[in-house]
């Protein structure tokens, strides 16, 4: 059987957020360092971190102090996971908030760093929330990147982010476009979402025969204390089952070996691909 071994890393904010966005990215990197050692030392070969990793989860406030966490994709935090890729041969997603220079915009950006340490390119977010508690669209710009599968050294590889996993649309395209394995890193809270967290990945994986990674944060952040990021990072396989689940509340990297012969195994006996009918789908892309 194929393996390809996965690891996804979840976290708890480890600066005041009265302090410079600078100061808290150099934190937050200082706290994955020791775990992405871990990960490369322990044979990972796909490695993810959680939504704008580098940060806090900044959109409880309309505050533009926060446009300063923003920076160039491919910037100084990606060039540092270049270096961590070419030394444990290991493909990392690199979830950051992004600036582009050129044209004054903000993204919600996740690089793909291969194996070798080469950039290969970004997914920007697509669905923006806007409610109470997660003002996104003052930070983030809808991004339009085309449903991009990366073609890594060891799957090939999709990349959807947070709110982007209520809409089935999107896991479909992937699919579609060769995914074997899709990451989802989140930044979600206690309440309503929790009840979906374990629903919607699985559902998503066994309707498009693909391994999913899910990554969420953990514990509370002042000053906005909206809730508790309740962690449980998990993998799900091509059958919508749960195969590894992290805790709830504190800082790990969970680590699983996915089989990825599942992906065609299930693909092969269910045939949702060959059973689509795109002809008459006409009135889910109708703007009215």
């Amino acid at each position: 059987m194929a393996k390809l071994r996965g690891g996804l890393i979840q976290m708890a904010l480890k600066a005041d957020t009265a302090q410079s966005p600078a100061k808290i990215r150099e934190a937050m990197l200082a706290a994955h360092r020791p775990l992405i050692e871990q990960a490369g030392r322990g044979g990972v070969q796909v490695l993810c971190f959680q939504e704008v990793f580098t940060q806090p989860y900044f959109c409880p406030s309309q505050d533009v102090k926060w446009y300063g966490a923003a920076e160039p994709v491919p910037g100084p935090t990606t060039e540092e996971m270049q270096a961590w890729a070419k030394k444990f041969q290991m493909v990392i997603v690199v979830p950051v908030y992004e600036a582009d220079p050129l044209a004054g915009l903000y993204y919600n950006t996740a690089a793909v760093i291969d194996a070798d340490g080469s950039y290969l390119g970004k997914y920007r977010k697509t669905h923006i929330p806007q409610v109470a508690g997660f003002w996104e669209k003052f930070f983030f710009k809808p991004g339009a990147s085309g449903w991009p599968v990366f073609k890594t050294r060891y799957c090939k590889l999709g990349v959807y982010i947070c709110y982007d996993r209520h809409f089935p649309e999107g896991w479909r395209a992937l699919a579609l476009n060769g995914a074997e394995y899709i990451v989802n890193p989140s930044a979600t809270v206690a309440g309503l979402s929790e009840y979906l967290w374990k629903l919607e990945q699985p559902a998503s994986a066994a309707a498009n025969g693909c391994w999913i990674g899910a990554i969420n944060r953990v514990g509370r952040e002042a000053p906005w204390d909206i809730g508790e990021f309740y962690g449980q990072s998990y993998f799900v396989n091509p059958r919508g089952q749960i195969e590894a689940l992290a805790s709830r509340d504190r800082d790990e990297l969970l680590v699983h070996d996915m089989d990825m012969d599942l992906v065609t195994e299930i693909r092969n006996r269910w045939q949702f691909f060959r059973d689509r009918r795109p002809e008459v789908y006409g009135r889910l892309t109708a703007m009215d």
